[in-house]
């Protein structure tokens, strides 16, 4: 039997009941590294180092939690303050090394003042009825403020003159300078181009002709996804059960991140093994479909952690962050030895394709998905497996002639 001690030093360990033989796994864990938690500041934010001796199987335990980077200035791992959960990185770092984390409970360092805003950037304001349209229109909280950032931007570089005699041409101009010089991806340029058309067209109610801004060429990339022996190794090398929860269910809903962390506990209909989606993509919601295995895991966790209104809930309440949903998707990959990069919407890629691939209708997929057309779920097509035994390729009919 094992219990959880904290000592006068704050070192958490894991110590047995009974005095037990000799046992080299024992001794083994009695070599524990330590590790030293502390804040500092680095870049002007607030940071939590993660200071131990270089050991390189320690090093890609650290690197699993997500988030974390390496300071060359500072000489130490360290994590941002706004994304470190003590009780996250002891959960799984518990069985590799011993946590030290006395120096937490001083207060961080002062941040060092950061450089007075440029005059041009003060001067410029952004028209009021700009917010006010998006709050009309009920866009969503990441559409808002994509918007507001990428148009303010355009404001500030035509700062010199009225912003609505700026000119098609121009705002060629601008998205081309930011190709050229800041290297924007194509979907940015599409987000920058939407913001400022946002603003002719729904804001001040001109004709959409006017404006044929030029759009890059879409990429044709196919989704990653996963096997589904990889999805299961990363749910069973899953020992936190709130973090099995949260990978389980990203896969078996085919939830986006920021639709799972939205999640309220009455969305979960276990009577009719339905879940609802709220407010997703476009401001719709959807239902989708509740496994019977979910709904186990869900009642374990539920049990375990009692979430008060949200689902998936924070360390001191309120909603579960987006950023903690990645490092709990990187770890497992990691703990699993998928040696690619995995993110939490490759376990929905992952979804839509293994139920295409096992004859689920496209059609059904694409409600599931909350697609708003059947051309963005064909995609999947290209993906899902096809048993090539079935055709003869054409080299070898070649040969079968001879």
């Amino acid at each position: 039997m094992l219990r959880i001690s904290i000592i006068a030093n704050n070192f958490l360990y894991l110590e047995s009941f009974e005095k037990e033989p000799f046992d080299p796994k024992q001794t083994a864990l009695k070599r524990k590294q330590n590790i030293t938690l502390s804040y500092d500041v680095h870049l002007n934010k607030d940071i939590v180092c993660l200071n131990f001796a270089y050991d390189e199987k320690l090093i890609d335990q650290v690197k699993a939690l997500g988030a974390v980077k390496w300071s060359q200035t500072k000489r130490c791992w360290y994590m941002l303050k706004n994304d470190f959960d003590l009780g996250e990185v002891f959960e799984e770092l518990k069985d590799v090394c011993y946590l030290d984390y006395s120096d937490l409970k001083k207060e961080s360092p002062i941040k060092v003042q950061k450089k007075k805003p440029s005059i041009i950037q003060t001067q410029v304001v952004i028209p009021e009825a700009y917010a006010n349209v998006l709050e009309q229109r009920r866009y969503s909280e990441n559409t808002k403020s994509t918007y507001l950032l990428y148009f303010r931007e355009f404001a500030i570089h035509f700062s010199h003159k009225d912003l609505s005699k700026v000119t098609a041409e121009e705002v060629n101009e601008y998205i081309l300078e930011l190709i050229r010089e800041r290297k924007i991806s194509g979907s940015q340029q599409n987000q920058r181009i939407n913001a400022i058309k946002f603003y002719f067209e729904k804001v001040l109610g001109r004709d959409k002709v006017l404006y044929q801004i030029d759009r890059p060429r879409k990429t044709k990339a196919l989704p990653d996804v996963l096997s589904m022996d990889e999805i299961k190794k990363m749910i069973q090398c899953t020992e936190n059960i709130k973090h099995k929860c949260i990978i389980s269910l990203l896969y078996s809903a085919g939830l986006r991140r920021n639709e799972l962390v939205n999640l309220n506990i009455t969305d979960i209909l276990s009577s009719s093994m339905l879940i609802k989606v709220r407010n997703s993509k476009g401001n719709k919601d959807r239902y989708v479909g509740l496994s019977y295995q979910m709904l186990e895991i869900l009642r374990t966790y539920f049990s375990r952690y009692r979430p008060t209104r949200h689902l998936f809930e924070g360390q001191s309440g309120g909603r579960y962050s987006a950023e903690s949903v990645g490092r709990v998707i990187k770890s497992a990959a990691v703990k699993a030895g998928i040696g690619r990069k995995v993110t939490p919407h490759m376990l929905r890629h992952s979804f839509a394709t293994h139920h295409l691939e096992q004859g689920t209708d496209l059609r059904y997929i694409q409600e599931f998905l909350g697609h708003g057309s059947s051309k963005t779920t064909e995609i999947y097509t290209h993906v899902a497996k096809t048993d090539f035994t079935k055709f003869k390729n054409p080299l070898d009919r070649i040969y079968e002639k001879e």
